[in-house]
């Protein structure tokens, strides 16, 4: 099995910045993709940014230039979230896409999820 942290959200100001973090940990896996899901109140939960193993990302519209998603490490990736606006309100989630060596198969996993506020 393979556990999610995330760390790094809280309330921030229009036009402010927060990084966000999350680490896979667990035994017997390789991650592959790894990316950032939200969900605001009374909304579904959309993708915001992906990125593979290699260092590929890609961006939903609305925050493209804005966040940047990187992996730390084969483990880890970072979503660099600058210019917040309030319609960036909403809990974040992480989501690692990784190959289970004992089943031979591929699992989705999430984090727990991280409050990001963006409020005057």
């Amino acid at each position: 099995q393979v556990q999610l942290v995330e760390s790094g959200g809280g309330l921030v100001q229009p036009g402010g910045s927060l990084r966000l973090s999350c680490a896979a940990s667990g035994r017997n896996f390789r991650i592959n993709d790894m990316s950032w899901y939200r969900q605001a109140p009374g909304k579904q939960r959309e993708l915001v940014a992906a990125v593979t193993r290699g260092g590929s990302a890609n961006y939903v519209d609305s925050v493209q230039g804005r966040f940047t998603i990187s992996r730390d490490n084969a483990n880890t990736v970072t979503l660099q979230m600058n210019s917040l606006k309030p319609e960036d309100t909403a809990v974040y989630y992480c989501n690692a896409d990784a190959y289970l060596y004992a089943f031979m198969n591929y699992q989705a996993y999430w984090g727990q999820g991280t409050q990001v506020t963006v409020s005057s």
